[in-house]
């Protein structure tokens, strides 16, 4: 396997990013972040691309910080991203997390920051920072609460202790457990995402994510804001044609 902190490799229109550190448990350093980071901006800029997957090497999804990094003197985050340059920004295509064995700490946060979560039913989740004197600070007690229910999520920053796939399933946090590696579905989810208008793609995401806080006055000017193009563009057509034609779109992009 190669050295690199991080892997990329294009299958069809979808980037698979890959954690590279099984020594560590792909714990995240300085080099690992901007790894991550430098495969976002691919994922923006090449319009082939579709969606990305995030995984780990070795069976392991993240284990959270790098501490012999952080002991060096390392933040294994990215100026304006976050946590291994996600945690606080997102790009506009849709992001799968692929989850083997442990997401813990800035792992789980990292995971979290992506926009559906597929597991192993092995894997296990947990912001254990308290057990260290330490927060979750990476999105952990600001984010976690908007994902599942708060009192749960209360429980999870408090006592530091794990849950498993099945457990962060049933909460709505994870979207599918899966028997062995999880990369196969995470595959095959981001294969039938990438079959998909990639500017519906885009307005979709961008409007899951930021209507959380919208007001009932405000949400249906914002969401015209996203839409308008996307109904007015040649893509809108072509999937009306491609319906009427019974044949798959031949989707530009604009």
């Amino acid at each position: 396997m190669s050295d690199a902190e991080v892997l990329t490799e294009v299958d069809g229109n979808v980037l698979v990013v890959t954690i590279n550190r099984p020594e560590a448990k792909n714990a995240m350093n300085k080099a690992a972040a901007e790894g991550i980071s430098a495969a976002m901006d691919r994922l923006e800029a090449d319009s082939g691309l579709r969606c990305a997957i995030l995984t780990g090497a070795g069976g392991t999804f993240c284990s959270g910080m790098d501490l012999k990094g952080f002991l060096r003197g390392e933040s294994p985050s990215i100026e304006g991203r976050g946590f291994g340059g996600l945690s606080q920004w997102t790009p506009k295509k849709p992001i799968i997390a692929a989850v083997d064995g442990y997401a813990l700490a800035g792992g789980m946060e990292l995971a979290m920051a992506c926009d559906l979560i597929v597991a192993s039913s092995t894997s296990k989740f947990g912001i254990p920072e308290a057990k260290r004197g330490l927060v979750a600070a990476a999105g952990g007690v600001m984010k976690l609460p908007r994902q599942i229910p708060p009192r749960i999520a209360m429980e999870l920053a408090l006592t530091g202790d794990f849950i498993t796939a099945q457990r962060a399933y049933e909460l709505g946090f994870v979207n599918r457990v899966v028997e062995g590696s999880s990369i196969d579905e995470a595959k095959a989810l981001a294969a039938r995402i990438a079959e998909n208008g990639p500017l519906a793609l885009i307005a979709s995401k961008a409007i899951v994510r930021e209507s959380f806080d919208w007001s009932d006055e405000e949400m249906w000017d914002k969401q015209a804001a996203y839409i308008a193009p996307v109904f007015s563009s040649s893509d809108a057509r072509e999937g009306a044609a491609a319906f009427a034609e019974k044949r798959k779109p031949n989707w530009k992009g604009a």
